[in-house]
Order: C-alpha cells, then structure tokens, then sequence
C-alpha cells in the first residue's frame, strides 16, 4: 500500500456506499488474492487500519521531539537571560528560578510542537499551496468509499479479474480512472 500517496497513473476503482460493505468488500477482494492499493472513505473507518496491513504513523514522535525541543528552548534562552545575559534581582528573587520559568516553558513546549506538526503534516501529506489533489472519485469526499487499484502495465485479462472481484464484492459501480 502507498501509505496516501498516488504512485501510479491508471487505476480501477469500486464504489460503496455504506461502511459495512466497504469493509466486507475488502475482505472479499483479499481472499481473491488481490492486494488493495488505496482505498477511500469519507470519514475515518474503524479497523480498516488492520485489514489493509497499515502501520502506526511515527508522526507522534515528531510531535514529541518538537515539542522537547521548544521546552529546551525554551529552558535555555531564560536560564542564560537571567543568570549570564542580564542577571537583575526581581523583588529578592534568585537570579535561576524554575517556578517563574514553567509557564513560559509549558507555552513555548505547545507553541514550537503545534507550529512543527502544522509544517510535518504539511510535508507528509503532499499538501502544498497550488498542489492539485489527485481525488479518485469526487463522491468520497462526501458519502461514498472506493477502493483503488493500480493497472499500470498490467494485462486486460489482469484488469478484467480485478473487475470482477470488485463487481462479486458488491461494488455499485466499476470504474477506470487516468491521472496526467
């Protein structure tokens, strides 16, 4: 599977309409032996995760570095300002004070992570300002699933039994799409 990402220019698509058949679908398609290469929905599918074999994002560990980072940060900028940069006596407050420094390091920690997913999320999903998405079918963005295979260089009798395992799954229609 290509992880959200179109790789290849010709696909045929089967159409759903309700989740339970989409999910029975790509069973169905799975004990015929074919592999699924994308498959759309217009809302998150629960276990659909599971039957396609794809794994955990490692986009957490992103959000956790980044946000380690603006914590670090955040630590470091302060405990120089104030104890080598420009020490001044606050009131008879220690020149290091950790107390003082936790509200502005917990704000700096969601600043620098929220900011740094907004960019990651960005990159990883191809979400470019002018980038044209590449949409299968225009009716899974608002109540139909699809589930997508990928017949670039494949043979007509190839292309003719993934037809059929999608008509036998219970596809409400069957179509060929070319991406330029």
């Amino acid at each position: 599977m290509s992880q959200g990402k179109i790789e290849q220019k010709k696909y045929v698509y089967g159409v759903y309409s309700h989740e339970t058949n989409f999910l029975d679908a790509i069973k169905s398609v799975q004990a015929d032996g074919l592999t699924v290469d994308d498959a759309y929905s217009p809302f998150p599918v629960h276990g659909i995760d599971d039957l396609l074999g794809i794994k955990e994002t490692s986009l957490h560990k992103a959000g956790f570095t980044l946000g380690f980072t603006g914590l670090v940060t955040a630590f470091s900028v302060m405990t120089y300002v104030n104890t080598m940069g420009y020490p001044t006596v606050f009131g008879g407050k220690p020149f290091f004070s950790l107390p003082a420094f936790i509200p502005v390091m917990f704000e700096t920690t969601v600043l620098m992570a929220a900011v740094g997913m907004f960019f990651v999320y960005i990159k990883r999903n191809e979400l470019f300002p002018g980038k044209i998405p590449m949409i299968i079918d225009e009716r899974t963005t608002d109540d139909k699933f699809a589930l997508a295979f990928g017949i670039d260089g494949k043979s007509d009798s190839e292309i003719s039994v993934i037809k059929s395992s999608l008509q036998k799954s219970g596809a409400e229609e069957v179509n060929i799409k070319s991406f330029e």
